[in-house]
């Protein structure tokens, strides 16, 4: 009795949700840290996690061209194409990381104020259909002062973005390690 008793407290102790909040708190504080301590080596090591992508990403767009006979010729060259496109991307992102983790940083944060600016005037347009007009006016005005605000310093945006994303990283993991480990009363 004792014995069955010991075995379902160890398998409700591997709770399987716990362990993966433990280990994705894990991997989320190493990688906020790795980008606070280091921010230039973790962007171009993500640039060249992209780049593998977009080349093994094209040889399955070629593979699909080339064995997917039941589709049309235009799909099957507009799948060959794509490859062909993706494989340069990666191979060019590959010959210059450095670069290439400059591009993508500069052309994300250009892109999340575009967003944020048209996230801004949308909200104004829907003030009507809001439950709190007050509130609708001050998350546009935020909305798009923040998105000028990345325009106008790319650069400075960029660099703000990638050391906002580490701190979020450390306390959001941190905090998942934690709900692996519930508080008994």
């Amino acid at each position: 009795m004792s014995t069955h008793t010991h075995s379902a407290e160890t398998t409700r102790s591997v709770n399987p949700f716990r362990v993966a909040l433990l280990v994705g708190g894990l991997i989320a504080v190493g990688f906020g840290v790795a980008v606070l301590f280091w921010p230039a080596k973790t962007a171009v090591a993500v640039t060249g996690v992209l780049a593998v992508y977009a080349i093994a990403a094209g040889v399955v767009y070629i593979a699909v061209a080339a064995v997917a006979r039941w589709q049309s010729t235009g799909s099957r060259i507009g799948h060959a194409l794509l490859g062909v496109l993706f494989i340069l991307a990666g191979a060019y992102a590959f010959a210059s990381l450095q670069e290439s983790a400059a591009f993508l940083a500069l052309f994300v944060t250009v892109m999340i104020g575009v967003m944020w600016i048209v996230e801004g005037f949308t909200a104004l347009f829907t003030l009507g259909e809001s439950g709190s007009s007050a509130v609708t006016v001050i998350f546009a005005i935020i909305s798009v002062l923040a998105g000028f605000a990345l325009l106008s310093t790319p650069v400075w945006g960029a660099g703000f973005l990638w050391w906002l994303f580490a701190i979020s990283l450390v306390v959001l993991g941190v905090l998942n390690v934690a709900r692996a480990f519930p508080l008994r009363g």
